[in-house]
């Protein structure tokens, strides 16, 4: 078995009798799925910068409702970044444990070999991969945390807006359509949705290196790439918010 090198994912070998083709093919549909959300995610950004958020004459609410909207997408650009990173990262943790493995089988049938001489290399790759994973993964809890603040943010408006105007909020929307209840749910939704991705960033961080099975590995790394707990509708209510605040054009 040839050992793939470069950034692509070497293949996995299952403990079980399945066939070795099998585990080659769920590998590399993971690799391409991973290219191709990365693909789609960069195919229709825009960017965000201090100088185009001066462009508008908007203020007040609507400027604050605004650079929210502009710091949603910037994060969830990053978060998407920093989600291939951990996924690669991740699955070179599975690939040397499993190099591991093989070596320790080796051992048992060659006794010649010394067992300190080839399990201290692997052991040192394993815990500086390991310590790159904490680190997206602190990167990760550091943007929940600002996601956090711009629901918090988007709360304090509403709350604003319900003290100026009373109850029934103000007459005419800031921007086409939305009040201002409708940018906390988003906010809200986008916020709660992410909080529980990390959640599941941390147990697999907590658990990828410890796993002794094969398959339980694979979960781990397609729970990582997949994001079970931002579905597309994030994505899609991120789309609304620039479209609502014009950042996109309708």
């Amino acid at each position: 078995m040839k050992e793939e090198k470069g950034s692509e994912v070497c293949v996995l070998t299952s403990h079980r009798n399945r066939p070795r083709t099998t585990r080659i093919k769920k590998v590399q549909f993971l690799q391409n799925k991973a290219k191709l959300q990365s693909a789609i995610s960069q195919s229709g950004d825009i960017k965000m910068t201090s100088a185009n958020r001066k462009c508008s004459a908007v203020t007040g609410s609507a400027r604050k409702i605004k650079d929210n909207v502009a710091d949603w997408h910037n994060l969830m650009l990053r978060w998407e970044k920093l989600n291939e990173n951990g996924f690669c990262v991740a699955a070179n943790i599975v690939n040397i444990k499993l190099s591991r493995n093989k070596q320790r089988q080796q051992q048992l049938v060659d006794e010649s070999t010394s067992s300190s001489s080839s399990s201290s290399p692997p052991a040192l790759e394993l815990q500086d991969e390991c310590s790159k994973l904490h680190d997206i993964v602190v990167k990760m809890v550091a943007m929940v945390t600002k996601m956090e603040h711009l629901m918090t943010s988007q709360r304090g408006i509403r709350d604003l807006e319900e003290f100026q105007f009373g109850a029934e909020g103000r007459t005419s929307p800031l921007f086409h359509t939305w009040s201002t209840e409708q940018f906390e749910s988003s906010s809200g939704f986008l916020w709660e949705a992410f909080s529980q991705e990390l959640k599941l960033k941390q147990a697999v961080l907590q658990e990828v290196a410890h796993t002794t099975d094969p398959d339980l590995d694979m979960v781990f790394l397609s729970c990582w790439l997949h994001q079970p707990y931002t579905p597309p509708q994030t994505r899609q209510n991120l789309e609304a918010l620039l479209l609502e605040t014009g950042h996109r054009p309708l």
